[in-house]
């Protein structure tokens, strides 16, 4: 059971519309997908009238060439993970005229492949943060390593929570700033005792991808 305080992704990507709408008859509200035209076609497809409306989060690789299949629908992008995108975001918000709510995400796990800023480079764009007036960075999300070691994904966990308190307290007037993205299907338990404040969870909910 997760705390009232935490916000429930559910995510649904490879899974198909009917699926999410027996999610949002059960109360689900926001929803989480990795691929730009999956998002887009749901998206649409539950943007019909009389069907109750859920909340978009993006939590995967954003290609910035892929941005209008993804900002007009989504309430965040959790996966900002270099400053093209950063600034790729800011432009498409300054077109727009939207600001865009955004989590940075930081490089936690121990494989290579996973994206990500190190705690300097995010440093770095919080002290710069007015060059970014159409995106408000709203906090951190991060992965831990893909690993049956508990004790590896607690010190990943532990690390990325040392760093957010650590903003919160260096940015005080930032009061978007206070969310922390951390925990999958297999580590949410361990992602809670670290302060997550956003959850994703696919396969618990929605079985094994279709």
């Amino acid at each position: 059971m997760l705390p009232p305080e935490t916000t429930l992704v559910a995510v649904s990507k490879f899974h198909p519309v009917e699926d999410i709408r027996e999610a949002l008859r059960a109360g689900q509200r926001v929803f989480g997908e990795s691929r730009p035209q999956e998002l887009e076609a749901k998206a649409r497809a539950l943007a019909e009238v009389g069907e109750p409306a859920p909340q978009w989060h993006f939590i995967g690789h954003l290609q910035t060439n892929k941005l209008k299949m993804v900002l007009p629908y989504v309430s965040m992008v959790e996966s900002v993970d270099s400053l093209h995108l950063l600034q790729a975001i800011e432009d498409w918000g300054s077109a727009a005229g939207t600001v865009s709510d955004v989590l940075l995400e930081m490089h936690i796990a121990a494989e290579e492949s996973k994206q990500g800023f190190a705690e300097d480079e995010i440093l770095e764009i919080m002290f710069g943060r007015g060059k970014y007036p159409h995106v408000r960075i709203c906090g951190l999300m991060g992965m831990a390593t893909n690993t049956d070691d508990e004790l590896t994904v607690d010190a990943d966990f532990s690390r990325i929570e040392d760093f957010f308190l650590y903003l919160k307290d260096l940015f005080p007037e930032m009061e978007d700033f206070r969310e922390l993205s951390i925990g999958m299907s297999g580590d949410w338990r361990t992602a809670l005792r670290h302060g997550a404040t956003i959850v994703r969870i696919g396969t618990a909910i929605f079985g094994e991808r279709k």
